[in-house]
C-alpha cells in the first residue's frame, strides 16, 4: 500500500510517501508537514527512509523522521548531510514488498535517484517526469537539460510495463503511465 502523505498539505513540499509491507520506507519525507505525526497515524514504525535527491522540499523533514523512527537515510551519496547509505545505480532495494532497481538520473539535480520495480509495474519518479508529460526543472544549481533528456530515456530504455508513477510533485499516474514518461521525454528534448 502506497500513501502519499503529503496529500493535502498546504505548504512548500515534495510528495512523501509511505510505502507499507514486509519493509515499510518513507520515500521522501518531504518538508514543511508534521510527517512524523502523518508516519504514526499508518504505521508504528519505519525500515527504511530513501531519498530521490538532497532539495530542501524532498528532506526538510528528513532529521525529524530519522530521529523519531531511528531509522537510516538512503541517497545517492553519503557526504550530503544526513544520507547514511549510499544507493548506487542499479542497487536493488526492497520498497515495501518488491524489489525496486535504483536508477541514477541526473539532470534535475546531479545526486537524483527514481526507483523502478517491474515486478510491481511501479515508478518512484521523483522530479524526473510528472503527469501530463511535465519535466524536472533544470535551471536550479547543478540542473542540465541534455542531461535531463538522457536521463528520461534511459528510464524509456530500462522500464517495461509500468501501471503506476509516483512523481515528486502533483498525482500519480494510474492510467497511461508509460505514455506521460514518452510525452515528458518529447517535451524535455524541444
Amino acid at each position: 500500500m502506497v500513501t502519499n502523505l503529503a496529500a493535502g498539505v498546504d505548504a512548500f513540499t515534495s510528495n512523501a510517501f509511505l510505502v507499507e509491507g514486509e519493509r515499510t520506507v518513507l520515500v521522501d519525507p518531504g518538508a514543511n508537514f508534521d510527517a512524523v505525526g502523518a508516519v504514526r497515524e499508518r504505521v508504528d514504525d519505519l525500515d527504511a527512509v530513501l531519498l530521490t535527491h538532497p532539495h530542501p522540499d524532498h528532506v526538510g523533514n528528513l532529521d525529524d523522521v530519522k530521529v523519531a523512527f531511528d531509522v537510516d537515510a538512503w541517497g545517492f551519496d553519503a557526504n550530503i548531510d544526513s544520507v547514511d547509505h549510499e544507493l548506487a545505480d542499479g542497487d536493488t532495494v526492497t520498497i515495501g514488498d518488491h524489489d525496486y532497481e535504483a536508477l541514477h538520473t541526473p539532470g534535475h539535480e546531479p545526486h537524483h535517484l527514481v526507483f523502478y520495480s517491474r515486478d510491481a509495474g511501479v515508478l518512484f519518479a521523483a522530479d524526473l517526469v510528472f503527469a501530463h508529460g511535465a519535466f524536472g526543472r533544470t535551471d536550479l544549481e547543478g540542473g542540465d537539460r541534455a542531461t535531463l533528456v538522457r536521463s528520461i530515456e534511459r528510464v524509456l530504455d530500462v522500464v517495461g510495463d509500468l501501471d503506476v508513477m509516483h512523481a515528486g510533485h502533483g498525482p500519480s499516474v494510474t492510467d497511461g503511465a508509460i505514455e506521460n514518461v514518452e510525452l515528458a521525454a518529447r517535451a524535455a528534448r524541444q
